[in-house]
């Protein structure tokens, strides 16, 4: 049979393995449903080939599907997170049912119920559609062509944009996740790109099942049970700067479909006479995803599938409880340091009179926050830390998740110090920051905080009081028995949710076996005191993902220069040196590198700052006025200059706990000689000004988010 268009009606009841899921939800009505079969270079089978299904519009005109329903519901949901359709707003778009269902309400909603895709019209304003071509496949170039081809003809812009895998394509068992880090990126990008804040997707309720049992299966605790977040904010991976000032992007990510199911998808896209694409990797039993797909689709009964969302919602609602008490306990306790550490008071926090659930989750934002590393702190470092924050008053030093926590000194206790540990796993790399000038900076900025400050008012009402949450004292292991005794879910849905779990458990410990057979284990990455790549004179960098650092050198030496200390006795009123200081540390073809402070450093800092006395150098000065005179006297001032600023840099380090003093940023030169330490004001010449700056890429709490 020739490749090209091959049509499948849904009334003969076909049981294609490829669109099984499809033709389920099609056929509890007389629809037509077109299978297009698009032509492909390829083999006559191929697994990984994508199908087009297509409504035919007889459907619309003998069975119109009321879109008015889904219509008002996406509408409130909008609301909820803070967004009018004058906003400019991002899709992620697959091609798929649920995708398509996302673009065919979203051009309603920002078109006011208004038909803008007429012939001829141009592009909805302010809206754009994202297609990821993640090149794991021949047809995906063809395919993304295709899709896009048909989201603009619903008259939504789209940008296509294909992976670069630079470090090779993903390994099977990671694809997935692989896939959609990139895929989130990529969102990030063009989002920043286009000036645009937030972006749609297209998760839904079903989606949410599957992520349940999955975490279920894994162990994880209430809050992971939670699910995917309606709302929440989310930061780019790299950082640019405008006019020297740093910005730490994030877009708002919204999920607006979560209280439809997958046949609402279908639904819409039907009501909305679009076509979409089905993908039969989504039904490889090689994913977890698509294993429990496949179950609970064997699971159909409205009670097992209200139950299990009615548990999920518990979880949710018992995750917005603690999300507000946590953010409160921050405020109340918690005070950031400009040097990178935080203190927390533990008398405020009377550790004793808060949840566990709470305290835990505090504890998890805090230490995120000071070492960014923003993986989850699970299982016995959780236990560690609840354990030593329950010990009041504090009287002992604890190294977890990427943090060294003691008493805060002369606190008898009553204070925490929170401090990131270079001595654990970080991110270590030291990143260049891209500098953008005036014209691309209105192209590239978005101000998304007006947006999640009406969002957060919405949220702030809705949050439940603690004696209607129902699992703030449970495990894991005991959620669905107290869902059971709150008559949340019956026997029934309880049996067949377990039986659910032991299936994946099963499954992922032979993936997990399997896994550790024929993949290498990769050596975990520490922070090294060595320096990182050359920072060149007026380049920004990244340090730590917690410090901005730049330097550069003056072009000649005044008296403004220098402290008053050096000044005093020199004369130096109206006199300057049109030169660079060749002749000590820092000199012209200087270059800089980054690494954090070590012992030897404030070693260095006590014997510079014991070095030669004003009255030796002014003793040895001789006032001639030729070049090389002129060079003696500068060269006596730079090395007044640095014992004075080490003496003043001993002082600020008195007041920087010595915990905390290891991870501020050092520079030092090609031969590992001490040039600046910026925290503490300390440089070994006046030419060299060089600051640091704390301002993490996360902010403290991870952003905002909301779970309603």
């Amino acid at each position: 049979m020739a490749r090209g268009l091959i049509f499948f009606n849904a009334q003969s009841r076909t049981t294609s393995t490829l669109l099984s899921t499809c033709i389920a939800t099609l056929s509890l009505s007389p629809t037509k449903c077109q299978q297009v079969h698009f032509p492909l270079m390829s083999p006559p089978y191929r697994p990984s080939t994508r199908f087009l299904c297509k409504c035919s519009h007889t459907h619309s005109v003998e069975h119109p599907i009321d879109m008015t329903t889904y219509k008002e519901a996406f509408s409130r949901r909008m609301a909820m997170a803070g967004l009018k359709p004058h906003h400019r707003i991002a899709l992620g778009v697959s091609g798929g049912p649920d995708s398509m269902a996302l673009c065919v309400l979203t051009a309603d909603w920002k078109t006011g119920d208004q038909n803008a895709v007429e012939d001829g019209d141009e592009f909805i304003d302010g809206l754009l559609a994202i297609i990821v071509d993640h090149g794991l496949r021949e047809e995906s170039r063809e395919e993304a062509k295709m899709v896009s081809s048909r989201v603009s003809d619903m008259g939504i812009r789209c940008e296509i944009v294909r992976c670069s895998w630079l470090d090779g394509m993903p390994k099977k068992g990671h694809l997935q996740e692989a896939a959609r880090d990139m895929r989130y990126q990529i969102f990030q990008n063009v989002c920043m790109q286009h000036h645009i804040g937030a972006l749609l997707v297209a998760h839904h309720a079903d989606d949410q099942a599957e992520l349940f049992i999955i975490r279920f299966s894994r162990n994880s605790g209430v809050l992971g049970l939670a699910g995917m977040a309606f709302t929440s904010q989310i930061f780019s991976t790299h950082t640019h700067s405008y006019n020297k000032v740093s910005k730490n992007h994030s877009i708002l990510l919204v999920r607006p479909l979560l209280e439809f199911s997958k046949e609402d998808m279908y639904k819409i896209c039907q009501g909305g006479n679009q076509d979409w694409v089905e993908d039969p990797t989504n039904r490889s039993p090689l994913f977890a995803r698509n294993r429990i797909r496949m179950s609970l689709g064997n699971l159909s009964s409205c009670i097992f599938k209200s139950e299990l969302q009615a548990v999920i919602s518990t979880c949710r609602k018992t995750r917005s409880y603690v999300d507000h008490i946590c953010f409160d306990l921050i405020n109340r306790t918690v005070t950031i340091v400009d040097d990178g550490y935080a203190v927390i008071d533990l008398e405020i926090l009377n550790p004793s009179r808060v949840e566990d659930i709470c305290l835990t989750k505090f504890l998890a934002l805090v230490l995120q926050f000071i070492s960014q590393r923003q993986r989850p702190i699970r299982g016995s470092a959780s236990k560690l830390l609840l354990d030593y924050i329950c010990t009041f008053p504090c009287k002992t030093s604890l190294t977890a998740a990427g943090c060294f926590l003691c008493p805060a000194p002369r606190s008898r206790g009553f204070k925490a110090l929170v401090c990131c540990s270079v001595d654990c796993p970080l991110p270590s790399k030291m990143e260049l920051i891209q500098t953008y000038s005036n014209g691309e900076q209105t192209n590239c900025v978005s101000n998304i905080e007006p947006i999640i400050a009406d969002a957060k008012s919405y949220s702030d009402q809705l949050v439940p009081d603690a004696s209607k949450v129902h699992f703030l004292d449970v495990t894991s292991d005991s959620v669905l028995t107290e869902a059971k005794r709150f008559n949340i879910v019956s026997e029934s849905t309880y049996r067949n949710i377990l039986l659910l779990q032991r299936e994946e458990i099963e499954h992922f410990k032979v993936e997990a076996e399997d896994t550790s057979n024929h993949e290498l284990t990769h050596e975990v990455q520490h922070v090294s005191a060595s320096p990182s790549e050359p920072l060149q004179p007026g380049q920004l960098c990244y340090f730590m993902n917690r410090f901005f650092v730049t330097w550069k050198l003056n072009k000649e030496i005044t008296k403004n220069s220098f402290p008053k200390e050096v000044c005093g006795d020199w004369g130096l009123e109206g006199k300057s040196w049109n030169r660079q200081c060749t002749f000590c540390l820092a000199g012209a073809d200087m270059v800089v590198e980054v690494r954090h402070m070590i012992e030897s450093d404030w070693l260095y800092l006590a014997k510079l700052s014991k070095g030669p006395s004003l009255e030796n150098v002014q003793q040895e000065r001789v006032l001639l006025c030729d070049e090389t005179q002129q060079i003696t006297e500068t060269m006596n001032l730079c090395l007044n200059h640095a014992r004075v600023s080490a003496q003043r840099a001993l002082q600020s380090l008195k007041s920087i706990p010595v915990a905390a003093r290891r991870s501020l940023p050092v520079l030092v030169n090609n031969h590992g000689q001490l040039l600046s330490i910026p925290s503490i004001n300390f440089s070994h010449c006046p030419c060299l000004i060089a600051s640091a700056v704390f301002d993490p890429k996360v902010p403290l709490g991870g952003g905002y988010s909301s779970f309603f």
